[in-house]
Order: structure tokens, then sequence, then C-alpha cells
């Protein structure tokens, strides 16, 4: 733990976090520290205790060379090192002259520091033999055998911890695991009986904080040999190179923060050792030695328990290697069923979810939904589709990455409390920005055993006015009911997530290519079939003259002759020529209503009303038709065609008159994406049944001898309406009138899709208009 000793005011639990305790002053009493410059390993600093151990002051000490402490022969073999990795000489016996003729002899252990300084710690060589090199590697092999036969992680590290113990003869040994949190756990542990046990406790993220776990990750070994020895300072305090503190990350010495030795000493420890886990480049866990004593372990056998740990553990990283890789090569055989169903279905959503396996299977989810557009198709334990819809607005303001995962939402989004049977954990991916894929698992309520009340994991003390941070004493077993959280998400979960999020990018892309391609091919064939239409109306029209010309011509030649069956036959005949070119004019009207055709711009709606009313006044000022209106907008639309639109709806209104006089109101609403307009009249009205129908091409309700017309004018209506991103219906009862609405999109969105926005952009944001 690293030392906090703050003003009253600026106690704050991130002032722990990230105290530079690598930047020490000090280092531990045990041994000396020699701060070299090269090439002439020139001493700039020492530690303060060099009168006691040397017989030569501190200040004494500076600006010799190493050659003034040893003699010739040794320099030349360190000098010889120094230029390989150090690995290969540390530790090397020194023997350094004190004063007279006597000799101490040390075990040195160099290193260059983040500054590039020469670091030279001297430990003091126990009488102790080395490990035969042999007796090490039947211990090596023993452990690795018993490993073999074993099936647990549990029983993984009870064999470390066991075979660590043996070696260094700690009173304690334990094996600490991480959490995703940033806690950990007591996961094995090998002890003498009369100690408390802590296996199976959680310990807070507070206990060993990220400064120091990053140390950890730096530096895999640290021995703390006699937790109560006092501190020695460097000399200089700060390096007369670099001018600021030395950073000590890799040395062996650096004295521990006096929060950690207060930690220490609340445990009733007097000596520790840890050898940091690496996994991935990230720190694992740590084996943690303690004893009640003070205990030295010499350099030799600190790396041999280093060695020793770091071979069993990578037979635990291998056994959960393998664990990750048979469940992941499951997820990848799901992952291609799924994309195989989804290309193969109509919807490519049916494809995840109505097949086995389905969307749950991948990452072993309770629930799950696709969220397209305004659309969520769910399977399995789901929120209700209220709560879908507020979670996706939460998700779509404060989740920027593309896939966001946590097992405790009800923490990070309160609304989540209500339904936290079904989904207290949630995994989303983003396919779009208005597109997500939700997996859902529910709470889980567990038991936590702690070491200690979390809540209190320090205290404050008042020392002359000041206030500082230590951490707490009491270590007994605290158990906390844990609720709102679910099973955690694994990284192998996470990782199917992400590349089902690649397939269904891929394949959407893929389909928006298949429809830019069917798009071009319709567009082609449009221009061919309007082209069609005009030549056949242009070309039409000439024979119809002409067979209205000379039936007409002979009606006023032969009048005389003609009997009157003669005369209606030939106005038969005229009647039929003048609706065959209505019907062309209609058709032709009809093909030139489309997307290309219209000129979008900000449009008054009553301009267009007033042009629609002008060009029907004769037909207004004769059935006595009285028309109101609702104030009007201004929308983004084709004026021509807006003005068409209503003019054939008001026009049919006065058609499809009763026997009282017209009465026409012409409305608007605004809706949340839409302004809604309708035209409502007091006519004959129509049978529900035909709602549909009557915005078919030719289709009609009523025969021509009773209403002339083509049956065109409300199939027009229609491909206005659509072809301005809007929709058309109709309410009406017979002899109850009748109300037409349609609506018309509103936004700088559905200005840009309606003029060319990308079909690839349109597809991935669900196709729909808004």
């Amino acid at each position: 733990m690293a030392e906090i000793d703050l003003q009253l005011r600026d106690i704050n639990l991130t002032s722990w976090e990230s105290e530079p305790i690598n930047l020490s002053a000090q280092i531990q009493s045990h041994g000396v520290l020699l701060v070299l410059e090269e090439p002439e390993l020139k001493i700039l600093q020492v530690s303060n205790n060099t009168s006691s151990i040397f017989g030569i002051s501190p200040e004494n000490m500076l600006d010799k060379t190493l050659e003034d402490l040893l003699d010739p022969f040794q320099v030349d073999r360190i000098r010889a090192g120094l230029t390989n990795d150090l690995d290969f000489i540390n530790p090397s016996k020194v023997w350094v002259r004190k004063r007279g003729d006597d000799y101490v002899v040390f075990d040195s252990i160099f290193h260059r520091n983040s500054d590039g300084l020469l670091i030279l710690e001297l430990e003091p060589a126990i009488s102790q033999e080395s490990i035969p090199f042999l007796s090490f590697y039947h211990l090596a092999r023993a452990s690795i055998n018993q490993l073999q036969s074993t099936s647990t992680l549990r029983d993984f590290c009870q064999i470390i911890v066991k075979e660590v113990r043996k070696v260094t003869g700690f009173d304690r040994v334990m094996l600490y695991k991480f959490d995703e949190d940033g806690h950990g756990a007591v996961i094995a542990e090998e002890k003498l009986e009369s100690l408390e046990p802590y296996l199976g406790l959680h310990y807070p993220e507070s206990d060993i904080p990220k400064v120091a776990r990053k140390l950890f990750s730096s530096n895999w070994i640290r021995l703390i040999p006699d937790a109560q020895g006092k501190s020695v300072e460097i000399f200089p305090a700060y390096n007369p190179i670099s001018q600021r503190p030395l950073d000590l990350t890799h040395s062996t010495l650096r004295s521990a923060s006096s929060c950690h030795l207060e930690y220490l000493h609340n445990m009733g420890v007097g000596a520790s050792l840890t050898i940091s886990l690496i996994k991935d480049q990230k720190l694992w866990g740590l084996i943690a030695c303690h004893h009640q004593t003070p205990k030295y372990v010499p350099y030799e056998l600190r790396k041999a328990c280093e060695f020793l740990g770091r071979v069993i553990f990578s037979e635990i990283s291998a056994r959960e290697e393998t664990e990750d890789y048979d469940y992941r090569m499951k997820l990848t055989y799901i992952q291609s069923i799924l994309v195989e169903y989804m290309s193969q279905a109509e919807n490519f959503i049916d494809g995840l979810v109505k097949h086995e396996p389905n969307l749950l299977d991948l990452t072993t989810a309770q629930g799950a939904a696709v969220c397209f557009g305004n659309d969520c198709t769910v399977i399995g334990e789901t929120p209700t589709e209220e709560d879908l819809g507020f979670l996706l607005q939460w998700l779509k303001k404060n989740i920027t990455q593309e896939v966001f995962y946590t097992d405790s939402l009800p923490q990070l989004y309160s609304d989540a409390e209500k339904f936290k049977d079904v989904a207290s954990g949630l995994l989303a991916i983003a396919v779009s920005e208005r597109n997500y894929v939700l997996w859902f698992r529910p709470e889980v309520i567990q038991t936590v055993n702690w070491g200690g009340d979390p809540s209190k994991a320090f205290e404050t003390k008042h020392l002359e006015g000041r206030v500082s941070l230590s951490p707490r004493k009491s270590f007994e077993l605290w158990k906390q009911t844990v609720r709102l959280k679910s099973l955690p998400w694994k990284q192998v979960e996470i990782k199917a997530a992400l590349e089902l999020r690649k397939a269904l990018i891929n394949l959407i892309l893929r389909q928006a290519d298949e429809l830019a391609q069917l798009a071009q091919d319709l567009e082609r064939s449009n221009a061919e079939l309007k082209k069609f239409a005009y030549v056949a109306s242009h070309d039409l029209q000439e024979p119809l003259n002409q067979v209205a010309n000379y039936v007409q011509l002979l009606e006023m030649r032969y009048e005389k002759q003609l009997d009157n069956d003669a005369k209606d036959f030939i106005t038969f005949a005229v009647e039929g020529v003048s609706l065959m070119q209505t019907l062309i004019d209609d058709v032709l009207a009809y093909s030139k209503v489309d997307l290309k055709g219209i000129e979008f711009e900000l449009i008054e709606v009553e301009t267009a009303l007033e042009q629609a009313l002008g060009n029907l006044r004769g037909r207004i000022s004769a059935s006595g038709a009285v028309i109101t209106q609702d104030a009007l907008p201004t929308v983004m639309a084709d004026s021509t065609q807006l003005m068409q639109l209503f003019q054939n709806l008001v026009g049919n209104a006065i058609k499809f008159r009763s026997e009282q006089p017209p009465k026409i109101h012409i409305g608007a609403k605004r809706l949340d994406d839409a302004w809604l307009f309708s035209v409502q009249d007091n006519g004959i009205g129509f049978e529900p049944q035909f709602a549909d129908r009557i915005f078919v091409i030719f289709q009609r309700l009523h025969t021509r001898d009773e209403y002339h017309g083509t049956g065109m004018g409300l199939a027009i209506c229609k491909k206005i309406v659509e072809c301005h991103r809007g929709r058309i219906w109709v309410e009406s009862e017979l002899g109850q009138g009748a109300t037409f609405y349609f609506t018309i999109p509103v936004g700088r969105r559905e200005y840009e899709r309606r003029n060319g926005r990308k079909i690839q952009n349109h597809l991935l944001s669900g196709g729909q208009s808004s």
C-alpha cells in the first residue's frame, strides 16, 4: 500500500492510488545501494548506511569509483558483465574492503532504471549453500507431475503454495488471484496450523492499489525481510544528473511505503516475500509469503522460488487456455451456424432467433433482443418492450464503443433494478448508430467472504494538525450479500459477440450491394418504361384524333342520311375516343411521378393548396362547396406534386358528393417525425372493405355512367405521397363521408435520404424513415 499524508481537505483515495512510491528516497537497511555513472563507474549517490557497513561516510563515498571499493580483478569482471544482459551476472559475489584489511562478502545485483542510471545493490551473502541444480530440477519436475494428475484450478494452486513453502520455510504461503474489478481473493493457502486461515477470503482493491500492482508487474519478486526494520535515506536525495528523485521500480532494496508496513504490522507479519504471476502481460495474481518474525531469503533462493512459481503457473495458464480454447471453438461453431442461418433466411433476424442453436447459445445468456430501427425481436427472458425502448435510449446517449458489457447494469442504469430478475447483466453490440444486439443475464445473489469490512479498508489518523490515511486493523471474516449482479461475461463471449457484429455488418453491406444493383436495374427499367409511356401516348394520340375527326366529319356530311341510331353510334364513338385520350393523359401523368423528377424545397403548404383550389374554382362554384382549413405548415416537398395531390383529393370530394352541398376541411397535425394532413368531406362515402382497393390503378367503385373518370386519380395520389416517403390511407363509412390522410416526413435527415443518400447508410440505419 502507498502511504498518504495529506491535509485534511485533500484526503481521497485517488491520491492514495496515484502516489509515486517507485520514486523513493529510501531503501531497506539490510543492504547498500550505489548509483554509478558509466563508463567510469563513478559513485553519484549512496545509501546513508555506508558508515556502519563499510566504515566510510556517505559524503566520502561520492565521486569515488567502484575501484575504490573493489579490487581491479572484480571491477574488470563487472565491466565485462555490464556489456551483456545483466541477468547473467546477477547475483555475483563481491568482496568489499573495509577500513584495514577486513572484507565483507555481498551478493551484487545490477539494474538500469528508467533514466538509464546504473544501480548496484549489495545484499549480505548469508552463509547458505546454493540449491544444487539437480535437486531443484527434481523438485520442479515432481511439482509438474502432481499438476498433471489434478483436474481443478484450486488443486493446481495448492501445489504451488505447498512447494514454495517447502523451499522457503515461511509460516504462511498464499496464492492471491485478482478479479476483473480489481478486488482479489485467496484461492490457495499453506500455513502453520496455529495461524488463522485466510483461504477463500476476498480483499478490496485498496489493499493493493493500482500503483502497487504496476510495480508488481515490473518487479516480479519482492522481499521485505524485516517489517520492523528502519529505512535508510539515499544521499543525496536528488540525482545530480537527472535532478530528480531516484526511480527504484526494479530495485530489490526499495523501502516499502509506511502504509504498507503498517498493513503488515496489523496482520502480524514480520517478513514477506511476494512473487508476481503474470499472464498475457497482465498481473494475474501473487504468491504471498508471510513470516511472523524477520526472515531473510538470499537472492538465489528468491529467484529459484520465482522460477518455480512461473514454471508451475505456466501449467495453470495452459490449462486455462485449453478450457478457453474448447469453449471458444464451441462459440466459433455456433457463430458459423448463425451466419449460415442469416444468409439463408429472408429476414436475417429470423436466422438468429428461429433455429437451434440460436442467439442465446453464443454467449450463454438467458435472454436476447435484436433491435433494428424501431422494432425489437426478442428471445428468452428479456425486459418488456417499453423497458427495452428506454434502455436503448440510454445506450445511445451514454455508450460509444462497439461493445458494452456489465454484470451489474442496475449500478450504471438505475431503471434496470425493476427488471433485475432478467437483466442484471448486459452485453450489447452496436451494429450502427441506431441498431443493437443485446444479451441479458439474470441477477445471481452471492455471499462474499471478506477479510475485514471492505467499506472500512482504511482509517484516518490525526497528527499535529495533519491527517493521513492508514490501513485497517481488522481482518476478521466479514460476510457480504451481493445483489443486482449477474454471472460475469467471459472475454471469449465478448469476442464472440464482436465477431457476430462483423458478420452482421458484412451481411448487411452485401445485401446493400445487391439492392444497389437492383436499384440500378429498376432505374433503367423505369426509364425505359417512362420512354415507352411517352412514345405510346404520343403515338396513340394521333390515330385517336383521326378517328374522332373523321367520325365527326362523317356526322356532319351525312347528317340528313343518318337515322337516330346511327347518330347515337357516332356519339358513342366520339365519347370512347375522348375517354381513351383521358386515359392516355392519366397514364402519362402517373408515369411522370417518381423520385428522380421531384425538386425538393421548403414550400408553404398554403400556397400549394391555393393553386389546387384555383384550378378547381369552376367545380367549386358549380357545386356550392364550402372549403375550410387549419393553419398549414412549411414542409420539404415538390410544390407541383403537392398541388396535384390536393387537387385530386379535393376534386374527388366534390365529385363524390351527397345531396347536400360539399363541406370539405383540410387539416394538419404535427407528429413526432412527420406532418399528418387530412382531407375530410361529407360525401357519399364507401364501405371500409374497399379502403385499400381505391388506391389501385384503374380501380373504380362506381360505373362511368354514375361518375366519370379513369380510376387513376387516387393511384397518382398514392405515388406522390410514397415518393415523399410518406403514407396515405382513408377512413370511411357508406353515407358518412370520407377522410383521406397522408403524411409528409420532416427533418434534414429525410431530405438527405430522399436526395440520394447511400443505400448502405440507409440499410445500416435500419431502412426506416425518421
